[in-house]
């Protein structure tokens, strides 16, 4: 169990990663795809990027050097995941690429060491010369292989659970957002516990925690090894398999265009949404969003109705049908939709 121990200071300087962290998500869909872990949800992933990685052998090399810096279990040197600032993928590349050189022959010095888990090995040897522009590159071609064709859907599923707790706030404050963490993590006020494959205490003295959501991490949280370091927990998000939505995705694009049918996957994925939210998840101008879901409407593939001030999208069963393919099921939120 990881002990999380929080002073006043620490209870107001709470934060929520309002999107998932390239790098975190990279280091977790790593370890995914090394174990084997969770079938039903990854597992059509694992089978679409073997075949990708199978036509570019540049990634699969990238891939498998990766590799030695990210065993299944035990330390994972945190290099490898810098601060949270919600700027991207190049902003976190270039703060490894910047990493100093004493940081980096410690960090892999110690991975070097650690002792491989009972039963279990680490996989490949960290590279001698290693140095932080090779690493960069690893974790940039290694990210475009394991998460770029499926970015905007892990996106879309932390958003989410960012809502989720988010209403969670307004409704009871920190203490409610800590609660909402469970059945991985209990708030039991100095403390939150956490779910966690060793014992360790963690003294936040002020600094606060920053809570970052993962479509990858899977079954509990996972936190950064220096306890110095500004303190993360990364933890597990309801998520629906990739290829529930990528599998009508793909047809669709054909038919509607590549930005059209992203905005009706991303509308589908939902209960509702605005058009603000769409926007914001698809990287599109308002104007342009705007002009998409109206052109979605017009066709009968979307409907929009008033939820206060904003106006509420969501799919119709035509929209649902032509995602999912006939006879077969797309999910969406808490409810399942069958074709007949």
């Amino acid at each position: 169990m990881l002990r999380i121990h929080f002073g006043w200071r620490d209870v107001q300087n709470v934060r929520l990663a309002q999107q998932p962290d390239p790098l975190w998500e990279l280091m977790c869909a790593v370890c995914r795809w090394q174990t084997g872990q969770g079938p039903l949800a990854f597992g059509h992933w694992r089978r679409e990027t073997a075949g990708r990685l199978a036509r570019d052998p540049r990634a699969a090399r990238a891939l498998d050097m990766l590799r030695a810096f990210v065993p299944t279990a035990g330390y994972i040197p945190d290099l490898l995941t810098p601060p949270v600032t919600g700027e991207g993928l190049e902003a976190g590349l270039e703060s490894v690429r910047t990493t100093p050189r004493g940081r980096l022959e410690s960090e892999l010095t110690r991975l070097a060491e650690a002792t491989p888990p009972p039963g279990g090995t680490r996989g490949p040897r960290v590279p001698a010369t290693a140095s932080a522009t090779l690493v960069t590159a690893l974790l940039r071609d290694s990210f475009h292989a394991l998460l770029g064709p499926y970015w905007q859907q892990v996106r879309s599923s932390v958003g989410d659970d960012v809502a989720v707790r988010a209403r969670s706030v307004l409704g009871g404050g920190t203490a409610a957002l800590l609660d909402s963490l469970g059945p991985f993590a209990r708030w039991n006020p100095p403390h939150l516990e956490v779910d966690y494959p060793t014992d360790r205490e963690l003294h936040l003295e002020g600094r606060g925690l920053t809570l970052v959501p993962s479509y990858f991490c899977w079954r509990r949280p996972t936190a950064l090894a220096d306890p110095g370091l500004d303190p993360v927990l990364v933890y597990p998000i309801a998520r629906q398999p990739l290829d529930i939505v990528r599998s009508g995705e793909q047809r669709l694009e054909q038919l509607l265009g590549r930005t059209r049918s992203a905005v009706l996957t991303d509308v589908a994925s939902h209960r509702t949404r605005t058009t603000t939210e769409v926007a914001h998840t698809l990287g599109l101008a308002p104007a342009s969003a705007s002009y998409q879901v109206g052109v979605l409407r017009g066709a009968g593939l979307i409907v929009s109705h008033r939820e206060g001030k904003h106006v509420a999208h969501s799919a119709t069963p035509l929209a649902l049908g032509l995602l999912a393919g006939n006879g077969q099921t797309f999910r969406r939120g808490s409810k399942a939709w069958s074709l007949p």
